[in-house]
């Protein structure tokens, strides 16, 4: 059900709002709700908030959740008047418009999650064969960033990696589907990580740095033609067997799946040794947008249901960890040995963005 809720919540259009889930007003939930709270969230939320359990558990703290989706990016152009919070999926998009909303103050982070490619088993075993990726059958795969952008770089074909040819689907260019960087947070952390691996291991902080990194950011995402505004829209189409080999999604859509779906044996997850964490900042509004924010990160149901959508709370990794029993070879219990990439400024990612976009 919450798989149907998310496909129905996952259209998005570029720049605006276009998809609400009203949490305990008509959802047949009585509970004892008495604020009723607006936000803008990104769409890979949609599912958590929509969840009947969720309702349940906002309602018993005295909160019903109107909850509209956008693009992180997007929600900068959206008026926000009347609204009690925004929720993007990463600090860059809510500074910018705690700034825009004059917000003082910590932005309150109730939960992260890395960034991952998701990948047919034989596509997988191809990149592992050539040196692109690490295997092992017990845990998680491992991307080599350095490898795959070199290869990125030289515009490498399926068709020159040895041990493609016997798979049919492992066709044209070598590249990894990511959504719209300049609307959407998933593709912009990809630059993020992908130009901090390319600057050498640093930051990209000025203009010679971005000069340095463009040309590479550009090959990525023009590769890829038209892109996808929303994650959600992209793993359908991975799940569905339709699109790319190689997805770029977020590591708690992975774990909703694995908790939905039994059989997932073509399924491997290949985790960057260089990413960023997506932290979902909350950007407060009113003080109703505010004390909701809080109880997200501290309320003990809310944060195990967050775990269960697949989102790693903050401030302690031993709740995911004992969620992740049993699909380990799917899930990192705790993220060692992937390094973080620093994610550049807001007005450097935006420029890489449009550079990349051209």
């Amino acid at each position: 059900m919450r798989r149907i809720m998310g496909i129905v919540l996952a259209v998005l259009l570029v720049g605006g709002v276009v998809a609400a889930v009203v949490a305990g007003r008509d959802s047949g939930e009585t509970g004892t709700a008495t604020k009723t709270v607006r936000m803008v969230i990104g769409s890979e939320k949609a599912e958590f908030f929509a969840d009947p359990d969720v309702v349940k558990a906002l309602a018993a703290k005295g909160y019903t959740v109107e909850a509209e989706t956008s693009g992180s990016w997007a929600m900068e152009g959206l008026d926000l008047e009347g609204y009690d919070l925004a929720f993007p999926s990463s600090r860059a998009p809510a500074a910018e418009l705690a700034e825009k909303y004059g917000v003082r103050g910590m932005l309150p982070r109730p939960f992260y999650s890395p960034l991952v490619v998701v990948s047919r088993r034989a596509a997988a075993e191809v990149l592992a064969g050539n040196g692109l990726a690490v295997l092992d059958e017990k845990d998680p795969g491992t991307l080599k960033m350095d490898a795959y952008l070199e290869a990125a770089g030289r515009d490498r074909t399926w068709q020159q990696l040895k041990g493609a040819g016997g798979h049919g689907e492992l066709t044209g260019t070598l590249y990894i589907s990511s959504t719209d960087p300049e609307t959407s947070n998933s593709g912009a952390l990809y630059l993020a990580a992908a130009s901090y691996v390319a600057n050498g291991g640093k930051v990209v902080a000025s203009d010679a740095d971005v000069g340095r990194t463009a040309p590479l950011l550009r090959k990525l995402v023009s590769v890829q033609g038209a892109q996808q505004s929303s994650t959600d829209a992209a793993f359908r189409d991975f799940v569905s067997g339709a699109g790319n080999p190689l997805v770029l999604v977020y590591e708690s859509q992975v774990a909703a799946l694995l908790d939905e779906q039994q059989n997932a044996d073509d399924l491997v997850v290949l985790y960057p040794d260089t990413t960023v964490n997506s932290d979902h900042t909350v950007v407060p509004l009113t003080e109703n947008g505010r004390e909701l924010a809080e109880l997200l990160g501290t309320e003990r149901t809310l944060r195990k249901l967050a775990v269960r959508h697949g989102f790693r709370p903050q401030g302690d990794v031993a709740e995911f960890a004992a969620a992740a029993v049993g699909r380990t070879a799917y899930l990192k219990q705790r993220l060692t040995g992937v390094r973080q990439a620093p994610v550049p400024t807001s007005a450097v990612l935006h420029e890489l963005a449009r550079r990349a976009r051209g």
